[in-house]
C-alpha cells in the first residue's frame, strides 16, 4: 500500500507518506516523526497505537491513514 502512495507522490511532491509497522525499532519511527509530519500514514494497528499513545504521532495532523492488517482485527469479532 505504501509503495502505491509513494508512486503517486512522485506527481504530488508536497504529499509526505510514512509507513510504520512492527519488527522495526520504534526509535526509527519516532525519529522520522520528529523531522516530518506525514500527510498519509500507512501502518499496522499496534505500531500506530504505540506511536499515538506515546504522543509521537499526532493524529490531529494526519489527514489520511490506512490500517494494515485490519482484516485480522475483524476476524476476532
Amino acid at each position: 500500500i505504501c509503495n502505491e502512495f509513494e508512486r503517486f507522490s512522485t506527481y504530488l511532491t508536497d504529499i509526505k507518506v510514512a509507513v510504520f509497522y512492527g519488527g522495526v525499532n520504534i526509535k526509527i519511527h519516532k525519529d522520522l516523526l520528529k523531522n516530518e509530519c506525514p500527510h498519509i500514514v500507512v501502518g499496522t494497528p499496534g505500531r500506530i497505537l504505540a506511536l499515538a499513545r506515546d504522543r509521537d504521532l499526532a493524529l490531529k495532523n494526519v489527514r489520511h491513514f490506512i490500517l494494515d492488517e485490519c482484516d485480522k482485527m475483524l476476524e476476532s469479532l
